[in-house]
């Protein structure tokens, strides 16, 4: 009996300590997955000292719930806590959109370092009414990383000189060499642009076709004085008897007046050039254009005036000085009338004077 009673009692304090066992271990979450073994309760000696199976189980997903909830919470904190970077979605839209115009990763990059100063969308509606002129990325680029200040420009005076440019002609893809040549063309005031055109339309009657030529061809004409350009013409068709179509053909306004006159003196004096008469007619085959214009100065002297290039030297200064003292007298003629035009209206302001 005494070993008996001594059984029980055994049995009896492995109850509880079975069970906080069991529960210490299920609080930790150390086991993802219940133990059959722990499935069962250990029942005293008095109801035969067996074990009993559980009647109620849990499921496996009914464990494992807990930990998902804790991994998806922490992933979403995670993302949370990271920051997005200042005009990250504006920088993606800016990339995106040029790719789809066809602009390269080279282009894109050089693009990115003019944009921090532009307004996004104002990057995006100055390059594709570039495009829209029928430029490719190539030139568009190039000419904004030559003049990036056209990024600056209000969109509504892009679409007005794009318009105006398209007017002259200039679309189509022929842009491309004034874009580069001459980016000034968009920055530019209407009215100088206005000047120019008129001086070759109205004054030296290019037609309408001659000037889209010369435009393309010779964009830097945009640049120079309408007076000046003007006085180009009336050497090139009155003095050297050059016409028209010629001047179109061999960008003959593109040239300096002073390397014009230089060569074309030059040649007179050696007997190798005449001006034609009323009829268009010399006396001597005259050289054309591109063989006084269009080549270096040692291809000019070697086949088209036939000389050295110490004569040619020693011509271009005595020449200059002739040039200057000849704007001289120009001036004092020019101010001589006008001191006689002066002299004039006083004398008849005099005369009604009189009269009264």
């Amino acid at each position: 009996m005494a070993a008996l009673g001594r059984q029980v009692f055994d049995w009896h304090r492995l109850v509880p300590l079975t069970w906080a066992h069991v529960a210490r271990q299920t609080h930790r979450g150390e086991q993802k997955r219940t133990c059959p073994c722990l499935l069962y309760k250990l029942t005293t000696a008095s109801n035969g000292g067996g074990l009993e199976k559980l009647s109620h189980v849990e499921t496996r997903t009914y464990m494992q719930e807990p930990a998902c909830r804790m991994r998806f919470t922490r992933y979403s904190l995670e993302k949370r806590r990271t920051p997005v970077p200042p005009g990250f979605v504006e920088r993606e839209k800016v990339i995106s959109s040029l790719l789809d115009m066809g602009f390269s990763d080279v282009h894109i990059n050089g693009l990115l370092h003019l944009w921090p100063s532009t307004h996004t969308q104002q990057l995006l509606d100055i390059i594709s009414e570039l495009i829209l002129l029928g430029l490719n990325p190539e030139p568009v680029y190039m000419a904004l990383k030559q003049s990036p200040q056209l990024l600056k420009l209000p969109i509504l005076h892009m679409k007005k000189r794009s318009g105006y440019l398209r007017k002259l002609g200039l679309g189509e893809g022929k842009l491309k060499t004034v874009l580069l040549c001459c980016p000034e063309i968009f920055t530019m005031h209407q009215r100088d642009i206005d000047s120019i055109v008129g001086v070759l339309k109205e004054k030296c009657l290019f037609t309408v076709q001659q000037v889209t030529k010369i435009l393309h061809r010779c964009p830097y004409v945009l640049r120079e004085d309408p007076g000046e350009l003007e006085y180009k013409f009336q050497y090139a068709y009155f003095r050297m008897g050059v016409k028209h179509s010629d001047m179109v053909r061999t960008d003959f306004l593109q040239y300096s007046i002073t390397k014009i006159k230089q060569r074309h003196v030059f040649l007179e004096r050696l007997g190798r050039y005449q001006t034609p008469d009323k009829k268009g007619q010399t006396q001597i085959p005259n050289p054309l254009l591109k063989n006084i214009l269009r080549v270096s100065e040692a291809e000019f002297l070697a086949r088209t005036a036939c000389s050295s290039a110490e004569e040619f030297e020693v011509f271009k200064k005595l020449f200059a000085r002739e040039e200057e003292e000849g704007s001289k007298s120009h001036m004092l003629y020019s101010k001589s009338l006008s001191l006689d035009e002066d002299e004039e209206e006083d004398e008849d302001e005099e005369e009604e004077e009189v009269e009264e």
